[in-house]
């Protein structure tokens, strides 16, 4: 994964009561209500008062909320990488490489059934540009790869028609808009699983889960021929060699065979106006589009924005409902020459028009790299992050002051910044892999139970979304060791949290002090909630246990359908023998103890025993209101 940079430093806050910069602050659209919604600019006009009301008032969507609740989601990589153990391929690799015995996609899902995924994405296209469904736009996809058809089960006449329409195929697979294969992939002994999206979707949604594709920008297989031989080749050949990454290694290793694209990718066309979708010969949708029962769309683009669009297309309507379309900011020949300035407002545009229910990792109040591939949140992390332009506009990486790597997301010195032209819902997503690589490699080890229970802790429980990617093996299955660890996590976390010991147990013989609050703060309703009297943005919460409890872990929610406004707390047990409370958390470090948001998990070194807690809310944007608080011991 890469992000784009940005260079915009936070700056001192204004003064609470004066304009951002010029401006009259008593402007009808400065001074009227703010209004809760998911997406809200900030004026010129606007006092500071009136950016911390905003923040305040910036909220999710229903999408937003059941994404954040599924709080794992299972990664899959599986591509032409698989096979031929690397991390980021050539581009120019045959599609003959791709031929695994078997997809087991039932045992994938099950996999991340063990560690309670509510969704599941693949990587339908890798910086290779392999694609791993039978696409129209291109020659170098399942359909040109020995999994596409099973010649072993067909008669000998088929097969040797097939054979014959896939020499052709490949004879013609430069022509058109890289159809060549679409158009034979009826041809006879088709494999029934070849079509891999399809595979994984209908197996995703048949164990319950949603389902997620990654569609890369990047895409080696559409470097323009004639600048790949004549110069990028002897680029990389002059390059030393331990200064080449895995790309310009694996170009080196597949040389002299050319992408194996159209050479689409920084082509330098011009753009042009174009229909989406662009139907090719025999296209099977031309009825259906003519008819209006499928859209289409006039946009302006260029050979691989197009491109890109018409996969989109193809996977919004023929695969969906697609619940997180995940794309990233990859540019990465820049420095050897070709770059390609992705039209992200059109894509972004089309994928709203074609599925508005669908989150766009990096998109307009989509999904947010929480910064790094550890799967490592910050102990502040929040949801409603500022940005320095209109959101519709470009990878919203590169609106985030500082980056999408900073220290500091959203606090009010970043509130504050004069450069802030929007705020958003805009919440976490931790990915990491269960291995050291994003694909799998036989001589890498994945991770161990307790690496991943305290990576879960550190994202879930800092208020993101794991995104946690478990790559099948070249025989189509999830390695037996991937398999073991990855259930023992998911044994580790339902036996730590499927008790919450605020509530009462079966040995108790009294009920908690307050049996309405616990009722309140145990219950899976975001919307019902505890909250200081008479709209105080401070109070304390205090609950008295029905017998004394021990516990190493405290869960915390806030009612995010009402926004984030949580910014410092603390948590304090009442110490029996010194007859005084105990403070819990603490200003930095893992208990440290700021922001809330949709889950802060707070992993005590050890445990404690005690009959009462209570939380203190010392500083929030607007009126808190905390709708979730459990207690837990880990067996």
């Amino acid at each position: 994964m890469f992000a784009i940079t940005a260079s915009i430093a936070a700056t001192t806050s204004p003064s609470a009561s004066a304009p951002r910069s010029g401006g009259n602050g008593h402007d009808p659209e400065c001074v009227s209500t703010v209004r809760p919604a998911s997406v809200l600019p900030v004026l010129d006009c606007d006092g500071f008062d009136r950016v911390l009301d905003k923040a305040s008032k910036t909220v999710p969507e229903a999408r937003h909320i059941s994404w954040q609740r599924h709080e794992i989601t299972g990664f899959t990589h599986f591509g032409m990488n698989t096979f031929t153990d690397r991390e980021w391929g050539s581009g120019m690799e045959s599609e003959e490489v791709f031929e695994p015995p078997r997809v087991d996609v039932d045992q994938w899902m099950e996999t991340f059934t063990a560690i309670d995924a509510g969704l599941a994405m693949l990587t339908a296209k890798h910086h290779d540009g392999f694609v791993l469904y039978p696409t129209r736009y291109t020659p170098h996809s399942v359909i040109a790869s020995p999994w596409w058809v099973d010649l072993e089960n067909c008669d000998d006449a088929e097969a040797a028609a097939v054979v014959d329409a896939r020499e052709q195929a490949e004879q013609d697979r430069g022509s058109g808009l890289g159809d060549a294969y679409w158009q034979i992939r009826d041809a006879g002994c088709r494999n029934p699983q070849g079509d891999i999206l399809r595979s994984y979707v209908d197996a995703a949604r048949a164990a319950g889960k949603r389902v997620g594709v990654y569609l890369s920008p990047s895409d080696g297989a559409e470097l323009p021929h004639a600048w790949h031989a004549d110069t990028y080749l002897p680029y990389v050949e002059d390059k030393p060699a331990d200064q080449r990454n895995s790309a310009e290694r694996a170009t080196l290793e597949d040389a002299p065979a050319p992408p194996a694209g159209l050479g689409r990718f920084g082509n330098g066309s011009e753009p042009t106006e174009r229909t989406i979708p662009t139907l090719v010969p025999n296209d099977d949708r031309a009825d259906d589009v003519a008819s209006g029962e499928l859209p289409s769309f006039e946009v302006v683009a260029n050979d691989y924005d197009a491109y890109y669009l018409n996969q989109i297309y193809e996977i919004l309507t023929e695969y969906g409902p697609i619940d997180e379309f995940w794309l990233d900011g990859a540019n990465p020949w820049a420095d050897s020459g070709i770059t390609q300035d992705y039209d992200f407002t059109t894509w972004f545009w089309l994928i709203e028009q074609l599925s508005p229910e669908t989150l766009v990792f990096a998109g307009p109040q989509g999904t947010r790299w929480v910064g790094n591939e550890a799967g490592v949140a910050r102990t502040t992390e929040w949801s409603v992050v500022p940005m320095t332009g209109d959101p519709d506009s470009t990878h919203n990486e590169g609106l985030i002051p500082g980056g999408a790597w900073a220290e500091d997301i959203g606090s009010r010195t970043v509130l504050a910044d004069p450069r802030i032209e929007y705020l958003q819902w805009y919440p976490a997503e931790a990915d990491t892999s269960n291995r050291p690589g994003w694909f799998y490699h036989p001589d890498e080890n994945p991770k161990t139970a307790e690496h991943l229970v305290d990576t879960y802790q550190k994202s879930v429980g800092r208020n993101a979304v794991l995104l946690l990617n478990v790559p099948p093996a070249p025989d189509g299955r999830v390695d037996g060791r991937d398999v073991a660890e990855l259930s023992a996590f998911g044994d580790a976390i339902r036996a730590t949290y499927r008790t919450n010991l605020l509530e009462a147990q079966p040995d108790d013989t009294e009920p908690p002090g307050d049996p309405k609050l616990v009722a309140t703060l145990t219950d899976d309703a975001l919307a019902t909630a505890w909250s200081p009297p008479r709209k105080a943005t401070t109070g304390t919460l205090e609950v008295e246990l029905p017998a004394t409890r021990t516990f190493d872990r405290i869960r915390l929610g806030e009612d995010i359908t009402r926004g984030q406004q949580v910014e410092q707390f603390a948590v304090d047990a009442w110490d029996a023998d010194a007859q005084a409370w105990t403070r819990l958390t603490d200003t930095d470090g893992d208990l440290t103890a700021t922001t809330i948001g949709y889950s802060r998990i707070l992993a005590l070194e050890e445990a404690v025993s005690t009959d009462r807690i209570r939380v203190h809310i010392l500083q929030a944007r607007s009126t808190p209101r905390v709708t979730f608080l459990g207690l837990y011991n880990r067996p």
